[in-house]
């Protein structure tokens, strides 16, 4: 299970509130959801909520959106498209950094353990401070940076294999899972740029288009911002997308090594 930021001096009352299934329910599935809210004072805890699974659509999305509309207002969490493209639903569940639209209730064997992305300021439930993320991810400049005057009559082309080398980082949703399961990030979080922000760098840098490469190299040429990366894979096992965070960042730092020796 992956660990919380906390608010100082508090623990986890893992004993919250409990919410029963509506009476002659029988497909009951036990939801235990992270609660807290900084306004209201308290230490986080966890609340169960008993859900009627013939009530209720397959996905945890599904279930926490019921949870809100019929049991609990009160309930805090983001989601927006509910077909894994906007990444707003990222979460914690059962251990694992994932998006709650795209994660089978089914595919959990116990009680469903919901928290919020690990080590991050919690807003309030399920919501995190993800500014310190996206400040991140615009640092290392994700557009096109060209000096050659693009033609008047059409776009900038590109060969199909140069456009493959772009396309499978180009589906990244910024859901943040893979930074918030990398312990590197965890710890050095303020300095090091974490697996979403280095897969958009790359993405840029590899750009047959974009002609920074040479400054964007630059820019990561420090020992925290790439090279806190110690390969631990979290983030490619993380990612819901199944893109490959991990090898990315490998494949700039490759870059550097041959740089240094032209």
């Amino acid at each position: 299970m992956a660990e919380f930021r906390l608010p100082p001096n508090s623990r986890i009352d893992r004993d919250g509130k409990v919410h029963e299934a509506p009476a002659g329910a029988t497909n009951v599935r036990a939801f235990k959801v992270y609660r807290y809210d900084p306004d209201g004072g308290g230490n986080p805890r966890v609340d169960t909520y008993k859900v009627d699974m013939d009530d209720c659509g397959p996905m945890v999305l599904d279930a926490l959106i019921k949870i809100k509309n019929e049991v609990d207002p009160s309930l805090s969490f983001r989601r927006s498209c509910r077909e894994g493209i906007c990444g707003s639903c990222a979460m914690n569940i059962d251990g694992a950094n994932t998006l709650a639209c795209t994660m089978s209730c089914a595919d959990v064997k116990a009680d469903v353990k919901i928290h919020p992305l690990p080590h991050m300021p919690v807003v309030k439930d399920l919501v995190t401070d993800l500014t310190q993320f996206y400040a991140q991810y615009a640092s290392v400049k994700p557009w096109l940076q060209s000096r050659t005057p693009a033609q008047p009559d059409r776009e900038r082309l590109q060969s199909p294999e140069d456009q493959e080398k772009i396309d499978r980082p180009s589906a990244c949703i910024l859901c943040a899972c893979c930074s918030t399961s990398c312990p590197s990030y965890w710890w050095n979080g303020d300095r090091y740029l974490g697996p979403a922000a280095l897969l958009a760098a790359y993405r840029w840098i590899v750009d047959s288009r974009d002609d920074a490469t040479g400054e964007r190299l630059d820019a990561l040429q420090d020992p925290f911002r790439l090279y806190r990366c110690h390969t631990i894979m979290n983030c490619t096992e993380a990612c819901p997308k199944d893109l490959n965070p991990a090898k990315a960042i490998a494949e700039v730092k490759k870059m550097m090594v041959e740089r240094e020796h032209l």
